[in-house]
C-alpha cells in the first residue's frame, strides 16, 4: 500500500463538500480535544503518537476500510511514520502534509456575491481557525477587510483578478490572530484603516476608520460605509456594503456574540456592545446580509462554505439578541466567558507594531481555535 500526503486545500474540499473522512490524529489528548479539524461527517480516533511505538495492531480494529483516512499530528513527522506502520499493515491512508500548522494557516476563498454594477464580493475562510476575510472588488481596483497575516494569498488573488488594492481595513485591534493589513498596505501602496480608538497604542502610521466614511471601490461606485460598533472592542467598527452585506468584526456572529473582555475591560465595554445589538444594529435593515469576522463551529457554515446569514434571521434565532433583562445579559457576559485566545496579550503588541515576532514565533501564537465569541 502506498502512504498518500494531502494538503489543507483537500481537506478543506472535504468540509466544503461536506464529504464522509475519516481522521485518526496522533497528537497528546488535551492538544486534540482544545481543537482539531472539524468537518460535518468526520469521524475521529486520538491515540498519542508515543502509544504507537511499539506497533498499530491494536487500533487496525477501529480504522475503517470503507472511507477514506487520513493520520494528522501538529507538524506532519509523526503522521507520516504512523501511517507508513498502517500502510505496511496494509491499510490505504493519508497523511497532512504540514499537520496542523499548514491546517491552522489555510485560507479558501469562495466568492460570495456579485454585486451592483458588476463588483463582486469575496470570503476567505481560514477552516482552521475560524478566521473570515473579505475582499470587495470592482472595475480593477479592490478593497480588503479583516485579513489575516498571510498577505501572499491575498495579493496573489489581487493579481489573478487583475485588481488593484487600494484599501484595507480592520475592523478592530486583533486579539486573536495576527492582522495583514498593514503589510498589505505597505506592499501595494493601499490606504491602511485602523479605527482610532484602537489605535492610541498603535507604533505605525494609520487613516483614522471612523463613524459614517464612506469609501468607494472602482468606477461602479460601490460603497463601503462605516459603522461605530463598539463592544468587542471600544473602536470595533463595522462596514454596509453596496446596501446589501454587514460585516460586523467580532461584535455579531451566526451563533453567538462578541466577548468584550479581551482588552481586561468587560465591565467597562459591556454597556457598548449591548447598546451596538440592541440600539443600532436594530435601526439596520433586516434584509442585511451579516459577514463576521469569525465563525465558532462547523454548524455555522452554509452549504457552499461559506458563513452568512440574514440580520432578520440572527434577531430571531441568536440567544445573545435575545437577551431582555440587561442585568441578565451583563452576567452573562462578563461571567460565562471562555479561555481567552492562545497568546492574546502577545498578538495584540504585534497588531500595535510594538513586537515583531518571527513566522514561526506568530504560528506560535496563533495556535489553537479562536475564542473571540461569548456562547
Amino acid at each position: 500500500m502506498t502512504v498518500n500526503k494531502w494538503t489543507a486545500a483537500q481537506v478543506a474540499r472535504k468540509v466544503i463538500d461536506n464529504e464522509a473522512l475519516f481522521i485518526l490524529d496522533v497528537r497528546n489528548a488535551d492538544a486534540y480535544e482544545d481543537w482539531k479539524i472539524e468537518g460535518h461527517k468526520f469521524e475521529y480516533l486520538n491515540i498519542p503518537y508515543f502509544e504507537l511505538l511499539d506497533g498499530v495492531e491494536e487500533i487496525l480494529p477501529k480504522i475503517p476500510t470503507d472511507k477514506e483516512v487520513i493520520v494528522v499530528c501538529a507538524k506532519e513527522g509523526s503522521s507520516v511514520m504512523v501511517a507508513e506502520m498502517l500502510s505496511e499493515a496494509g491499510l490505504e491512508v493519508a497523511y497532512l502534509e504540514g499537520g496542523m500548522k499548514s491546517w491552522s494557516s489555510y485560507l479558501e476563498p469562495i466568492k460570495v456575491a456579485n454585486l451592483e454594477n458588476g463588483g463582486e464580493l469575496y470570503q476567505f475562510v481560514r477552516l482552521g481557525k475560524g478566521c473570515l476575510s473579505y475582499m470587495v472588488l470592482s472595475e480593477g481596483e479592490a478593497a480588503i477587510i479583516d485579513a489575516v497575516r498571510f498577505t501572499d494569498i491575498f495579493t496573489d488573488f489581487a493579481k489573478e483578478k487583475g485588481v488593484e488594492i487600494k484599501h484595507v481595513f480592520d475592523t478592530h485591534l486583533h486579539a486573536d490572530h495576527i492582522s495583514g493589513g498593514r503589510h498589505i498596505a505597505t506592499e501595494t501602496g493601499a490606504t491602511y484603516y485602523l479605527p482610532p480608538k484602537d489605535a492610541t497604542e498603535v507604533v505605525f502610521d494609520y487613516t483614522a476608520l471612523t463613524d459614517g466614511l464612506n469609501v468607494k471601490i472602482g468606477a461602479s461606485q460601490i460603497d463601503v460605509n462605516a459603522l461605530y460598533s463598539p463592544g468587542h472592542t471600544i473602536g470595533s467598527t463595522s462596514f454596509i456594503i453596496d446596501n446589501q452585506f454587514l460585516l460586523t468584526g467580532d461584535i455579531l456572529f451566526i451563533d453567538s456574540i462578541g466577548r468584550p473582555d479581551l482588552a481586561g475591560l468587560a465591565e467597562d465595554w459591556v454597556g457598548d456592545l449591548r447598546k451596538t445589538l440592541y440600539s443600532r444594529y436594530r435601526e439596520l435593515a433586516e434584509n442585511l446580509v451579516v459577514l463576521p469576522a469569525h465563525f465558532m463551529i462547523i454548524d455555522e457554515l452554509n452549504e457552499d462554505g461559506t458563513v452568512a446569514k440574514r440580520l432578520g434571521e440572527l434577531f430571531k434565532e441568536n440567544h445573545g439578541l435575545n437577551i431582555e433583562d440587561e442585568a441578565e445579559f451583563r452576567g452573562i457576559v462578563t461571567d460565562n466567558l471562555p479561555p481567552q485566545p492562545n497568546a492574546y496579550a502577545e498578538i495584540r503588541q504585534v497588531n500595535m507594531g510594538k513586537i515583531t515576532p518571527n513566522s514561526d514565533e506568530q504560528t506560535e501564537m496563533e495556535i489553537g481555535p479562536n475564542r473571540c465569541a461569548v456562547r
